[in-house]
């Protein structure tokens, strides 16, 4: 490989701000701050909004659009009669 062209791969603790669940994992990507992991290293630290700890889909909060109060089977009785 060249020298000088490809980025730094390293471990990097990610953290989601929402609920503090942290993951380490190699990534490129470029932070500014550093965190300690549960094993007691000093990472580099990115911030995540989500992740699968606290996304919807992946916790089972995710709300079904068949159930949010009928307005599925509204829409459906009014447009979805087909002209002949």
């Amino acid at each position: 490989m060249r020298e000088g062209i490809h980025p730094e791969y390293r471990d990097v603790l990610f953290v989601d701000v929402s609920n503090g669940f942290k993951f380490v994992t190699r990534s490129c990507a470029s932070t500014k701050e550093t965190g300690a992991a549960d094993d007691g290293r000093q990472l580099p630290m990115f911030k995540l909004d989500t992740s699968s700890e606290s996304h919807p889909f992946y916790t089972g909060t995710q709300k079904s659009m068949d159930n949010m109060g009928g307005r599925v089977e509204k829409f459906r009785n009014r447009y979805g009669k087909v002209a002949r």
